[in-house]
């Protein structure tokens, strides 16, 4: 099986990995185009991942309802409603398995998201 990188990154992993018929999207954080983090509570900060993550997969052909998984880290599990409310609206038809946690993040954000999508090579 041969592996595709897509996408550069300032830290030592791609944003995106094709793998035969998966495409695999590294923990996308709440980080605008200049790598400011966004504000506005963990719903803003989960649609601006979310927008992330859509922009990640599409390098590699795929579109945000190809996403068949999703990992999730909140920093607080009292955000998980407003969280839900914000993730909803990204996968309205056929959501994606999706696994949620608390969980200590590496830098000062709430949500930290990474996907696995499906798109058969043809």
């Amino acid at each position: 099986m041969t592996k595709q990188h897509f996408g550069t990154s300032h830290v030592p992993l791609s944003p995106a990995v094709r793998a035969g018929d998966f495409v695999f999207i590294s923990g996308q954080v709440p980080v605008d185009k200049e790598g400011k983090i966004v504000d506005g509570g963990v719903g803003a900060q989960t649609t601006k991942v979310l927008e992330n993550i859509a922009a990640a997969p599409a390098l590699a052909g795929c579109v945000l309802s190809d996403v068949v998984k999703t990992t999730v880290w909140l920093k607080r599990a009292e955000d998980f409603a407003e969280f839900n409310a914000a993730y909803v609206p990204f996968f309205q038809k056929n959501p994606p398995a999706r696994s949620t946690a608390e969980s200590r993040l590496m830098i000062d954000i709430l949500v930290e998201i990474e996907a696995i999508a499906y798109k058969p090579l043809r």
